[in-house]
This record gives C-alpha cells, structure tokens and sequence, in this order.
C-alpha cells in the first residue's frame, strides 16, 4: 500500500516580494509535480482499486490546493502592480499641476 505525503505551505500576505512570490510559485509547481507523479505510480501500483482510488482523490484535492495557492499569489502580484501604477499616474498627474496647467484648486484669478 502506499502511503500519502503531506504537502502543506503557507501563502504569505501581501509583504511578499516578486523574487519571493516567484521563488513560491516555483517551490508549489514542484510539490504539484510531487503529487502528480504519485497519482501516476499508484494507478500502476496494482493494490486495492478502492484504496487507490481513495489516494488518488486526496491527492487530486492536495493539488487542486496548491492551484488555488498559486493564483492567490498571482492575484496579489497582479493587485500590487495596480497599486504600483495607481500611485505612479497618481504622482505624474501631481507633478503637471501648476501655473501652466491649473486645476480646480490651483488656479490663478487676475483681475485688471
């Protein structure tokens, strides 16, 4: 019979850096490949079909898992860089203001 490994790794929160999330992306896609390869071996394992099917399930679901971890980690990434861009057009948009280019509260009133 063979036995279940238990994969288990945490996403960390939004204080993660890209070289970070890329190097956990990489370390799950490996535990996928892991559990994939041990889905392959236990069909050809010729143990009890019940049993096996039984792993092969909990194995499916520990992958399913890491798939969802990793698109949590890519839809952070994706959020941040938004954030990333908001904040630059934010200062772009800052830096044009003045008296060349006035706006509702930097405008210039004369009278003659």
């Amino acid at each position: 019979m063979t036995t279940i490994s238990a994969t288990s790794s945490s996403v960390s929160s939004a204080s993660t850096s890209d070289s970070g999330s890329s190097s956990q992306i990489a370390q799950l896609t490996k535990q996928i490949a892991k559990l994939t390869e041990q889905v392959k071996n236990l069909s050809s394992s010729g143990g009890n079909s019940e049993d096996v099917q039984k792993q092969q399930e909990l194995l499916q679901q520990q992958i399913e898992l890491l798939q969802q971890q990793i698109a949590q980690i890519e839809q952070q990434q994706a959020q941040k860089a938004l954030q990333q861009q908001q904040q630059q057009q934010a200062a772009t948009e800052t830096k044009k203001e003045g008296v060349n280019k006035p706006s509702d509260t930097n405008a210039i009133d004369i009278y003659v």
